[in-house]
């Protein structure tokens, strides 16, 4: 942990590892038995449902915004693994470091690509032959070896990409 964190990140992170410990849910747990035990104790009244649907609630309402905090943090943290990994691999493709901020249309086009070499490798395989190795894939409507000799169409945010259009 970084001494530069926010206190917001430092708390956030530590209510995160507290409320995901079995002890804690245990916690929960007894508080609602206790919470219905006094039910007759007080006549099952509108308060005492009141107290109930009230503490959940705000303890929801929060939840939901750490939760929220703690995913954004490890969605970062694992995609700067990935595009990582990527980086340092020979012949791996940079275009795919930032597919998280295309639009759908472009996204939408890498995974028919992919979706094709996929059923390319198949087809490797039935035929007995490896499906290993690092093809080129710029066409979704060719096979992804015969794609090697295409020039690369650069997208609207001047990385190479498939076609989306089509």
């Amino acid at each position: 942990m970084s001494d530069h964190a926010s206190i917001y990140t430092r708390a956030a992170r530590s209510i995160a590892q507290l409320s995901g410990r079995p002890v804690t849910f245990l916690l929960a747990a007894a508080i609602i038995v206790v919470w219905l035990i006094t039910g007759p104790i007080f006549g099952y009244s509108d308060t005492w449902q009141l107290v109930i649907n009230t503490g959940t609630t705000i303890i929801t309402f929060l939840m939901v915004f750490l939760i929220q905090n703690t995913q954004n943090r490890d969605t970062v943290a694992m995609q700067l693994k990935l595009d990582e990994l990527i980086r340092a691999t020979k012949g791996a493709h940079l275009s795919l470091l930032d597919l998280e901020e295309l639009e759908e249309k472009e996204l939408a086009a890498f995974v028919r690509q992919y979706e094709a070499l996929a059923a390319y490798g198949r087809a490797q395989l039935e035929k007995g032959k490896p499906d290993t190795g690092t093809p080129e894939v710029v066409s979704r409507t060719e096979p992804p070896e015969s794609s090697l000799s295409r020039p690369p169409k650069a997208s609207v945010k001047g990385r190479t990409s498939p076609r989306a259009g089509r």
